[in-house]
Order: structure tokens, then sequence, then C-alpha cells
């Protein structure tokens, strides 16, 4: 009985970290290209989905020992993301009012990288760390791209909740750096491995904790 809790337990722990991880992004993509720190945003927003992604993907992938999981994983987020994007449609905001960030194809890099080397975890981590932080950049702005403007909805439909200090300005492109992906990919390359590392140790204690 006690192992069947436990798996039960840690199944609805994925399901768990699948939903938080759509409240993140809801949360830290909601802003992006509002302000005048637009550039700026989008680079958090890059980074901050890169690392949550390979976290819980790397997590689950390396606990089944099969490739698609991670895929499954992002498929989950997303899922749970059109369906907050379908309650603000509900209330009467434009289909563009939240913007679903595209997890899948860069889970399905993280998913081949596993599969190519024959499930071998440390080039998932190294190797899938990396394409997830060099990818996920790229198709969010390609995303971004395929949608209404941004800024435009901001200015026409101001979310209830938004605090004073994120009121839509002007944006002031290209004040700092003029390439958000290429900076979003520098960086979430460089920080997506070893967050992907923890996720992989977060394996090895989840193990520990079952054997118990």
């Amino acid at each position: 009985v006690m192992v069947w809790l436990r798996r039960t337990t840690h199944y609805l722990f994925i399901v768990v970290v699948a939903v938080n991880s759509t409240l993140l992004t809801i949360n830290a993509g909601d802003y992006i290209f509002y302000t005048d720190w637009m550039w700026t945003s989008f680079v958090v927003f890059s980074i901050s989905q890169s690392t949550m992604l390979a976290v819980g993907a790397i997590y689950y992938m390396l606990f089944t020992g099969v490739p698609g999981t991670a895929t499954y994983y992002a498929t989950i987020m997303t899922i749970y993301t059109w369906v907050a994007k379908g309650a603000w449609f509900a209330l009467g905001y434009p289909y563009d009012f939240i913007a679903v960030p595209i997890w899948i194809p860069s889970a399905m890099l993280l998913d081949l990288t596993y599969w190519a080397t024959r499930r071998n975890k440390h080039a998932a981590i190294i190797i899938g760390g990396t394409l997830i932080g060099l990818s996920l950049p790229l198709f969010n702005m390609v995303n971004l791209l395929l949608i209404r403007d941004p800024l435009e909805v901001a200015f026409k439909y101001p979310r209830p909740t938004l605090p004073a200090y994120m009121t839509p300005i002007e944006p002031q492109v290209g004040k700092f750096y003029n390439s958000p992906v290429a900076l979003g990919a520098g960086a979430g390359a460089v920080l997506t491995v070893p967050i992907a590392a923890l996720g992989a140790k977060l394996n090895t204690w989840t193990y520990r904790w079952m054997a118990a």
C-alpha cells in the first residue's frame, strides 16, 4: 500500500508541477511587451520559461526513462495555459490577450537528444538543456509575430489587476540592445543546463524517498 501511495503521490506531484509552471508562465509572460522595457521583458521571460521547462521536463523524462515524456509534460503545460486563455476570452477579452508560450518544440528537442544518445542522462542535461535554452526564445518570438500587436491590446484591454507601475507606455525599442532573441537564447542556453541538472538531481531524491 505504501509503495502504491508513494507512486500515486509522485504522479500527482508531476501534475502539480505542470499546473504551477503554467501559473508562473501566466504571471511571468502576462505583461510581456506591455511596457517601455519590452525587450528586457522578453529576455527575462525567455530565461524563466527555458529554465522552468527544463527542470520539469527532464525530471519527468528521467523518472519514466522514456523519450517522449518531456513533450508530454510540455503538452500538459500548454493545455492548462490554453484553458486560462479560454477563461479570459470567455470574460470578453480578445483572443490574443494571453500569448501561450511555445514549449512543445523545445521539449521535443530534449526528447530527441535523450533518444539519440541512447538515454544518456548527462547528454540530456548538457545537450538537451542547451537546445531548450537556444530554441525557446526563437519559437516564442515567431509566435508573438503572428498575433495582434500586444502593446495595442494592452492599451485597449488593460488587466483588471494591473498595478500602476505596469501601466502601458510607449516602448523604447533598442535602448540597450537590439536582439532580444539572441540575448535570451544566449543567456538561456547557459542557465538552462544547470537547472536541467537540478531536475535530474530531484529525480535521485525522489527515488530515495520512494524507497524509504
